[in-house]
């Protein structure tokens, strides 16, 4: 019979008293959300699983299938793209590609991401898929695959549609995505301006000029949505992502934005509980060459709480027993559990830091019987 084996320990980290949680600003938006990328936390909120209008930062996921593609070698950066009737026409922004003229997926990732361009999208979108409904099919199946359960896409672009939908919360879970898993194609979102055609276009996130920690994200505008803008800053090696849906203007959605990041920054610490390989605890094995194993978190593990306060954190490692062996490294073999301040703040899996062979047969027989006593 299984049952559960736990224990509760105090996290020595720096700290000092106690203090109050810090209020977030007020934001003028439909609705907002403040992600520290760094743990994986949100620090604030407000409306973040309310139905929103993406407009344009839909091409977030675009990009995300495109940079998903570049790194599974089903598309290269040189390689040449041809432009269709349909790329060339779509309405909205546009990075000005010419039917008759290839152009490659890097000028064409350029385009999406700095000049937010909706041919780019469709012609990428063809390049991927053969056609652009075929690659909404993809996006809705990449969007269940990261849990974004408010999200629903009909166009690669982010043109208004009624079944065309998000929340706060899904894009926060997919920029949070996009800058994990693909760094070395999230540098694009910093650059400030690009050429193609002849034509030089800036990129409309204005906190690129405004603040030097901020390296991206991208904004969003239609008449319906109002203006919109995903930002990500980081400083002294911590990065937070901020989400600001419909604001009034489009410098009220940089300094919205700019309030949010500023607060996160000024008000949360982000510690590291532990380091990947650290052991957390040793837990019984039964059956095997060993009679306990060390068990550690796969990745650094970091939490996030306001400033002050490192002091009210608590973690219980929580174990289902009986362990049997064979018990492989790497395994999920616990919980660890985090509160703050008494409430439940974040679950981390915990996996066996190295394994354990199948014990003798007496041994197995002994352990056999002193689990028929459990």
């Amino acid at each position: 019979m299984s049952r559960r084996l736990a224990a509760c320990f105090p996290l020595l980290l720096s700290g000092v008293a106690l203090a109050a949680a810090p209020q977030p600003p007020v934001v003028d938006a439909r609705a907002w959300l403040l992600l520290d990328a760094t743990s994986g936390q949100s620090i604030a909120s407000r409306n973040p699983k309310e139905r929103i209008e993406p407009a344009s930062l839909t091409k977030l996921m675009t990009a995300y299938l495109a940079f998903a593609a570049l790194k599974g070698r089903s598309l290269a950066l040189g390689q040449s793209i041809r432009v269709s009737e349909r790329a060339w026409r779509t309405a909205g922004s546009r990075m000005f590609i010419e039917p008759r003229r290839p152009v490659t997926v890097e000028e064409l990732l350029h385009g999406l991401i700095v000049q937010s361009g909706n041919d780019a999208c469709i012609a990428l979108a063809e390049a991927l898929a053969g056609s652009e409904p075929a690659f909404v099919e993809r996006m809705n199946r990449e969007a269940g695959r990261l849990g974004m359960t408010g999200t629903n896409f009909t166009n690669s672009s982010g043109l208004p549609d009624r079944g065309h939908y998000s929340t706060a919360s899904d894009l926060a879970l997919l920029t949070f995505a996009l800058i994990r898993e693909y760094p070395e194609y999230y540098k694009l979102y910093s650059e400030r301006e690009y050429r193609y055609n002849d034509i030089t276009q800036r990129n409309r996130n204005q906190l690129l000029w405004l603040d030097p920690n901020v390296d991206g994200v991208k904004t969003g505008h239609t008449e319906s949505a109002g203006y919109s803008l995903i930002a990500s800053a980081q400083r002294g090696g911590r990065r937070l992502v901020s989400v600001v849906i419909g604001a009034p203007s489009e410098n009220l959605r940089a300094r919205e934005s700019q309030k949010l990041l500023n607060f996160g920054f000024q008000s949360y610490d982000t510690l590291r509980l532990y380091q990947k390989g650290d052991a957390i605890g040793k837990l019984p094995v039964w059956k095997g060459s060993e009679r306990e194993l060390k068990a550690g978190v796969a990745a650094d593990l970091y939490v996030t709480v306001p400033k002050g306060t490192a002091d009210a954190l608590r973690a219980e490692l929580v174990s289902q027993q009986p362990l049997i062996a064979p018990l492989e490294a790497g395994q999920r073999v616990a919980t660890l559990r985090v509160s703050h301040d008494g409430k439940p703040l974040t679950e981390y899996p915990v996996v066996a830091l190295e394994s354990v062979a199948v014990a003798g047969f007496f041994a197995r027989a002994w352990d056999s019987v002193r689990l028929w006593f459990k």
